[in-house]
């Protein structure tokens, strides 16, 4: 049976979630259907995923957050990563979690791959009986 994706994707740093769009797109089946909706930054993806919950068999959340000056990178992560875990549990969905957490932007470079791990823990997922 094709299954339906929804990758939301934040795009406030731009070359990093092409990265991760393009790391987890790569991993897909070919009769995968895949629709990518862009979000301005990662607290945004957990009420889109939220929007379309029963719309879609799996959920990849993308996106990067580098940690500033202030404890903003800690209230945005911890807060996008529960909401994330809540509703794959409420919903009994999976939700690939591919929001990278980097001191710096060297480190976001080196990890904009990463996608690929979230698409592949979807996907497996998904091919369990």
């Amino acid at each position: 049976m094709k299954k339906k994706y929804l990758i939301v994707v934040a795009n406030y740093y731009k070359d990093i979630s092409k990265g991760l769009l393009k790391s987890a797109k790569d991993l897909f089946p070919p009769i995968s259907s895949i629709t990518v909706i862009n979000v301005p930054g990662v607290f945004e993806i957990p009420v889109t995923i939220s929007k379309n919950i029963n719309k879609y068999d799996g959920f990849i959340a993308l996106g990067c957050v580098i940690k500033g000056q202030t404890p903003h990178f800690d209230f945005i992560s911890q807060a996008t990563t529960n909401a994330i875990m809540k509703m794959s549990v409420d919903h009994k969905k999976p939700i690939g979690n591919g929001i990278i957490t980097c001191l710096n932007m060297k480190q976001a470079r080196a990890r904009k791959k990463k996608g690929s791990e979230a698409a592949n823990a979807v996907i497996s997922f998904l091919s369990q009986k």
